[in-house]
């Protein structure tokens, strides 16, 4: 599926697992950093945590531990947020961008070998990376549970300049919340 999209500065997340505080966390500190959209490269949880990309032109794609593809499909067609499916391609400014999960290794290397994409977005390893393999620039922003540092990225397309932000973890019970 291809989308046409015309925003320059991209927040790019993924493997939330249904940590809705750190997806919300990470949109905030994006949306901060000048996010004019959002892609979600998969493993979303509950349909639910689509509720923290509203607001923003936003996408994703299904991950290997989406279950329940239709409550997301539906939740984000609620939202007006784009669902890929496994995979979806975008053209940004005359850059044509690909987004998969990563866990279909045989459509992760179609897309890097066929030097086709500009850039290639992943998720699935929980491992923040940003690699050149010829023309194709291959970003996975890293994972927002179970990830040290927890992460999240804003790629601004214009001077082809990728930033890693890291998402702290929410600390609940200060004094404060405890009346301390």
């Amino acid at each position: 599926m291809c989308y046409n999209a015309g925003w320059m500065r991209i927040g790019i997340l993924s493997d939330t697992h249904d940590d809705a505080d750190a997806a919300a966390q990470a949109v905030r500190m994006l949306r901060q950093a000048g996010a004019e959209g959002l892609i979600h490269c998969g493993d979303v949880g509950r349909p639910a945590i689509l509720d923290e990309l509203a607001g923003l032109p936003a996408a994703f794609v299904w991950g290997n531990t989406d279950f329940d593809r239709q409550a997301l499909q539906r939740q984000a067609q609620h939202l007006g947020i784009q669902c890929f499916g496994a995979w979806g391609e975008l053209d940004w400014g005359g850059n044509r961008i690909a987004v998969l999960h990563g866990d279909d290794g045989r459509l992760l290397r179609r897309l890097l070998e066929g030097q086709e994409y500009d850039y290639v977005f992943q998720g699935h390893t929980h491992q923040r990376m940003d690699q050149r393999l010829g023309r194709t620039r291959w970003i996975n922003p890293g994972a927002l549970h179970r990830a040290t540092p927890r992460s999240a990225a804003l790629l601004d397309i214009g001077p082809d300049r990728l930033e890693f932000l890291t998402v702290m973890p929410i600390v609940r019970g200060d004094l404060h919340e405890r009346g301390g």
